[in-house]
């Protein structure tokens, strides 16, 4: 229960919503996300420390940069609950703006991020 407990309290927050959202695209540097918010690296790494705590979101060093990915979807708890923020996500067109901001630069070459991956659900709807 406390670990579910954990789970909402990382999600009571909207920049960490933010960040789910755009990492549904797929694995991203810190730098790329704080472009896309428009926010602190400190304080996007915050969120991501927090994100993190909770079991939604796993990182990677790759030489100075960290990059962070969403936990696999086959996660009994937190994979369903993915999928349900990645239908509500769609549903805003707050989240639909930072998914576009972050799609224009990464085919600028402005992100680490060099391919632009659609949310699992829309890709399979597309299959």
């Amino acid at each position: 229960m406390v670990e579910l407990e954990q789970i909402f309290k990382s999600l009571a927050d909207q920049t960490r919503l933010r960040i789910i959202n755009l990492l549904l695209h797929g694995e991203l540097c810190v730098c790329d996300i704080q472009y896309v918010l428009d926010s602190p690296q400190p304080n996007v790494s915050r969120h991501l420390a927090y994100l993190k705590h909770s079991g939604l979101v796993l990182d990677r060093r790759e030489g100075q940069r960290m990059y962070y990915r969403l936990v696999e979807q086959d996660d009994a708890v937190r994979g369903p609950l993915l999928a349900f923020l990645e239908k509500a996500f769609a549903a805003s067109s707050g989240f639909e703006r930072d998914a576009r901001k972050l799609r224009k630069a990464i085919e600028r070459g402005s992100c680490n991020a060099t391919e632009w991956h659609e949310p699992s659900s829309v890709a399979e709807t597309k299959a």
